[in-house]
């Protein structure tokens, strides 16, 4: 890569971080405009429970709002970008108060952290794709409702039970 086409890529990836952040600030503010951020016809690929939002109004109707409605005195907090060209990805939580109905379990005035990882495609200075993972097992958790009914495999970690392994652990499985 030439110097020239570094000196292209960094200002690609500067730009695209920028319509990142300005996204994320605007989510923060409630804003109900955000056509200025994504392509008309983006797609919004989230992780089971999440679903698939296809287009702007998709993603407003079945992402946004209902996550204003679930969780208010939301507060964004991203640890950390990595950005190359058009695509850049990130990881954080937000910090938000349940007041509202979320996967079916009432409001219930709890204080929680919403960890999430996204990963956005930017064509022509607005988000043209979004892969997102939401924990939501862990959010479940901190309002009462344990998801693996007791075998999530951090029992493990704390030594409350003991991991199964293949009987021949020469063999990879």
């Amino acid at each position: 890569m030439t110097e020239a086409d570094a000196q292209e890529h960094r200002k690609k990836s500067q730009a695209t971080l920028k319509v990142i952040k300005n996204m994320e600030q605007a989510l923060a503010d409630n804003s109900n405009e955000m056509s200025d951020y994504f392509h008309d016809h983006f797609k919004w690929i989230g992780n089971y429970g999440s679903g698939t939002k296809e287009g702007l109004q998709a993603f407003r109707d079945n992402w946004q709002l209902p996550l204003r409605a679930a969780f208010t005195e939301r507060q964004y907090n991203t640890d950390k970008f990595l950005v190359d060209g058009e695509w850049a990805s990130c990881f954080g939580h937000i910090e938000a108060t349940h007041s509202g109905i979320f996967m079916g379990i009432e409001a219930t005035g709890k204080r929680v952290k919403i960890p999430y990882m996204d990963f956005w495609k930017v064509t022509d200075g607005k988000i043209e794709d979004n892969r997102v993972s939401v924990d939501y097992a862990f959010v479940m958790a901190q309002l009462g409702v344990d998801v693996f009914n007791g075998h999530g495999w951090e029992a493990y970690d704390r030594g409350e039970r003991i991991p199964e392994h293949p009987e021949d652990t020469n063999t990879s499985t």
